[in-house]
């Protein structure tokens, strides 16, 4: 019994030296040749300190949008004619902004709104109200007429 338990040692210790204990599992299968980094778990930045200590003021507010009005022969045939206002805006203020700031500032509603930079640089823009409001009003509040 010995003897042929020493054999099979015998036996198995030729065989790993002649291939080797260390045995390599399967490759991997890769379907590409190209290396794709795994998707991992990426967590949101989360600074040490505000960059900023306050939030930034709204710069654009209705007292700066809204210059003055227009009192032109023009402007008050609009006025009239037209139920349109007619304003001098701040030349970075937007359609959308000055439509805004004329509801925020005098309670009416504004149908649309058509602006132009005058030759002397300044913007203007003719603001037509919705027919249930009545311009007219709106410029003896001012001190238009």
């Amino acid at each position: 019994p010995s003897m042929a338990k020493n054999t099979a040692q015998a036996k198995a210790a030729a065989k790993a030296v002649k291939k080797g204990t260390k045995t390599t599992g399967k490759a991997k299968f890769r379907p590409s040749v190209h290396f794709h980094r795994p998707k991992t778990l990426i967590k949101a930045r989360d600074g040490r300190y505000a960059r900023r200590s306050a939030p930034r003021l709204v710069k654009m507010d209705a007292n700066r949008i809204l210059k003055n009005p227009l009192a032109t022969e023009k402007a008050m045939e609009a006025l009239e004619n037209n139920n349109t206002l007619t304003f001098l805006v701040d030349l970075k203020s937007n359609k959308h902004q000055i439509k805004k700031a004329i509801k925020d500032v005098y309670d009416v509603e504004v149908a649309k709104v058509n602006t132009l930079v005058r030759p002397d640089g300044q913007k203007k823009a003719l603001i037509h109200l919705q027919p249930d409001h009545d311009a007219v009003d709106i410029a003896n509040k001012i001190g238009l007429i």
